[in-house]
């Protein structure tokens, strides 16, 4: 009777289509008292893990209710508002067009014709029957109310979906709601992997690991990255006049999504599986005319649509942004993220607020640096604009204080208007000159917060051929806006005729870049970050990687996603090649870092660093990571030390190395007592150095103050300038690899990461101290010019001029 009493703890898990990987169907599961709800089997972990996730991000049930509330009210009224404009307003009389006889009892004679708003609107039955006469907007009238239907079924499931999320957010991970914002992503996740570790509230796998998590979560949007990294979607375009053009907005980005992951006729056959007929190789030239027509068939859909999107479009920008135009005209000059942008930008199993958080500390150094590039013709043009507009203006507003009676002649109010816009345009393009830039260290600043740069722009951050690129990545206001407009119109030709075309070699990529994990399902096997199945020798992976140039990832994607993710994620065990990769990245760092300036002598020198970078001062983390930017140019001028002694020229690497070496993750505040095994700056280097000693001191007192209060902002800004100083380090050594004649100094015979243990112990034996080598000037930036560039930066560079920086320019 025991034996039946324990046997019905366990539950037999049913064969559901959308079901957990193959080979767990027959899994018994046991099912703890207290989680008999609907947790103990989760037949769509993907989205479940997903509505955490955004629980979380979206500050709970109440904030998410009234965000999808007030959406279904915002396209019920931009619908009916609109239909009131075109229906039942008397535009004749709003504008005076025709008279308005007032002719009631007790009327003034003086407002006998002043129009009223009243005048202005039709009465009801004349609006009614305007519009019952007019197909169209019947027609049109009718698309809205199934979509609006379509939105509201769609809230209520969510709303039932977000309070399950809810209920187990208080019962199974013990957080109230009332708490949630005190808690970072990073906590929800570790008490889900400690939830399954002790209840078993997952069947997929015993042990779940933060990987596991982010692929759940990621799965698409890593596919996404991949296929970005490839250039295999076609977003970027060769057109008339305008050149290589950068073409991917919201809709383009869904049709995208659509045909290839979860519409009709796409590759995967569920959530977490790609069809087995993509998998084999037999059948591949069939395969990609199937997809060749299930991208015709979506294009012709896209044209069909395409009138009723557009006038979506049109109204929703018309009524999001007049306001804000008027307002602040300048706001269209702004600059923002573009889509292509985040996709370049993003690492591998990168969550969405790690990638903003990212961005965002990148979005000034990258203003400062695209507002380095000003057109002196532009600049007169601009100043003589703003002197005649300011002019006519300043008479205007005169004459209104004067007499306030000068505002009723007709379109005065328009022309004070429009000058102020004409004046904010044109002030918009005059630079302040008294700022002085200097575009490579803006550009290498923009590197540590950004972490993926083209080789060809090393060296030519002053010419206009790197600026428009960077502003494919960082585009104005008023450029997303108009290719949001122009996406119903472009869409269907990009899906036609550039899609189709891609068909044979999207087949082969999901064929040789997917892999299937144990309990997880099929992934892009670049989420993996593999470094012997997709490193790149040039960053880092010489010896330990046997990936093709077909195979690796572009830019050091694999790399440096897998130092993103092991910085901010540090209890993640990495598997074994991983492991391999980042202890020799740490030997390389020790090595490096022996003939690189102290930490200490890096934090006296903050205050002018930051200077240089024209930045404020910042937080430790902040000052640290502008002192190994701009040392370089400190110790290529000449100037002394503190301590008024020559200080020897050195890198950027050099500097990234000696702090990375001497920061000690250990020092920082955790909230866990499980420490990093793998850990890339452990506390037991050189215990007995003084270097490392008097670092940890300078380190120890930024982390002391407020740890109580800080600790997790601590934790996050140093993890965040860690990453910054490895994305610099991993560039500088790419450089050295990759372009041996562009380094200069110390950097000319870098030692491979295989031969440090024989270098290190040929030091040892004759003696060696490799702080007393003397390393040679480098230029400011630590980059040097090729005399002769190579052919791919010759057709690139072609034909260009370097423009001059506002004001001065370094």
């Amino acid at each position: 009777m025991a034996n039946f009493e324990a046997y019905q703890e366990y539950q037999r898990i049913e064969d559901f289509e959308e079901d957990s990987p193959p080979g767990e169907e027959d899994l018994l599961v046991h099912v703890p008292e207290g989680l008999k709800e609907s947790w103990h089997h989760i037949k769509n972990l993907d989205n479940f893990f997903k509505r955490i996730y955004h629980f979380h991000q979206k500050n709970g049930f109440a904030c998410m209710m009234i965000s999808e509330f007030f959406e279904l009210i915002q396209l019920l009224f931009v619908v009916t508002f609109t239909t009131f404009l075109v229906n039942c307003v008397e535009y004749d009389v709003l504008f005076a067009n025709r008279v308005v006889n007032h002719t009631g009892p007790g009327q003034n004679p003086l407002d006998r014709n002043k129009v009223t708003l009243p005048d202005a609107i039709l009465p009801s039955e004349q609006c009614t029957q305007r519009i019952q006469e007019n197909s169209w907007i019947i027609f049109l009238l009718i698309m809205a109310a199934i979509f609006w239907l379509y939105r509201l079924v769609k809230v209520f499931c969510n709303v039932l979906s977000y309070w399950e999320i809810r209920q187990f957010y208080i019962k199974a991970l013990k957080i109230r709601m009332d708490e949630l914002c005190n808690f970072t992503w990073q906590e929800v996740q570790d008490r889900l992997i400690s939830l399954q570790r002790e209840q078993q509230m997952c069947i997929h796998k015993k042990e779940l690991t933060e990987l596991d998590i982010y692929h759940r979560i990621l799965r698409f949007k890593n596919y996404m990255v991949a296929m970005i990294n490839k250039s295999l979607l076609p977003v970027q375009l060769q057109l008339p006049l305008l050149g290589n053009v950068v073409f991917l907005t919201q809709g383009l980005k869904y049709n995208f999504e659509l045909i290839l992951f979860w519409g009709p006729g796409s590759l995967f056959q569920n959530k977490w599986n790609l069809h087995p007929k993509y998998k084999r190789n037999g059948n591949r030239l069939e395969l990609a005319q199937q997809l060749s027509r299930v991208i015709l068939l979506m294009g012709l859909a896209n044209l069909l649509l395409c009138p009723f999107i557009l006038v979506w479009q049109v109204l929703y920008a018309f009524f999001s942004y007049t306001e804000v135009i008027r307002r602040e005209p300048g706001s269209l000059g702004a600059r923002r993220w573009s889509l292509f942008g985040r996709l370049y930008l993003r690492h591998f199993n990168e969550l969405d607020h790690e990638l903003h958080g990212r961005l965002g500390r990148g979005y000034k150094p990258t203003s400062k640096y695209m507002n380095s590039f000003t057109s002196p013709v532009l600049t007169v043009l601009a100043k003589n604009f703003a002197f005649f507009s300011g002019s006519i203006l300043a008479v205007l507003i005169a004459l209104t204080v004067y007499d306030e009676d000068v505002l009723t002649v007709q379109h005065i109010l328009t022309g004070i208007t429009v000058l102020g816009v004409v004046i904010t345009i044109a002030r918009s393009f005059i630079p302040d000159e008294h700022m002085v830039w200097c575009p490579e260290q803006l550009l290498q600043c923009m590197l540590a917060h950004i972490h993926y740069m083209p080789d060809h722009w090393r060296g030519n951050a002053n010419k206009s051929e790197t600026r428009d690129e960077v502003a494919q990545l960082f585009q104005y206001k008023a450029v997303f806006i108009l290719e949001e407009l122009l996406s119903p119109i472009v869409t269907p030709f990009i899906l036609i005729f550039h899609l189709r075309n891609k068909s044979l070699e999207i087949i082969d990529f999901f064929r040789n870049f997917t892999v299937e994990v144990v309990g997880v399902g099929d992934i892009c096997s670049f989420a993996q970050m593999d470094i012997r199945r997709h490193g790149n020798p040039t960053w880092m992976s010489e010896g330990q990687t046997e990936a093709s140039i077909y195979q690796q990832a572009e830019n050091g994607k694999t790399e440096l996603s897998l130092m993103h993710f092991t910085i901010k994620n540090p209890r993640w065990q990495p598997p074994q090649e991983s492991s391999v990769f980042i202890s020799h990245l740490k030997e390389k760092v020790q090595h490096d870092a022996q003939g690189g300036p102290s930490t200490q002598l890096l934090l006296s020198e903050a205050p002018l660093c930051t200077s240089l970078q024209s930045n404020e001062p910042g937080t430790g983390p902040d000052n640290l990571l502008a002192s190994v930017l701009a040392h370089p140019i400190l110790t290529a001028s000449g100037l002394q030390g503190r301590d008024h002694r020559f200080i020897p020229p050195s890198t950027a690497a050099s500097a990234a190395a000696s702090v990375l070496a001497s920061l000690s993750t250990s020092q920082l505040p955790h909230h866990s007592s499980r420490g990093r095994s793998h850990g890339l700056l452990h506390s037991s280097v050189h215990p007995e150095s003084t270097m490392y000693r008097s670092d940890r001191t300078v380190i120890d007192s930024m982390c002391i103050s407020d740890s109580h209060i800080r600790s997790n902002t601590l934790q996050s800004e140093f993890a965040s300038a860690e990453m910054s100083l490895h994305a610099i380090y991993m560039h500088e050594l790419h450089l050295q690899t990759s372009h041996p004649q562009r380094t200069s100094g110390q950097w000319q015979n870098p030692v491979p990461m295989r031969d440090l243990h024989t270098n290190a112990s040929f030091q040892a034996n004759s003696g060696l101290d490799s702080s007393m080598s003397m390393p040679t000037p480098v230029h400011l930036g630590g980059w040097q010019e090729e005399e002769e560039e190579n052919e791919d930066e010759q057709e690139i560079n072609n034909g260009s001029t370097p423009k001059q920086a506002a004001g001065s320019s370094c």
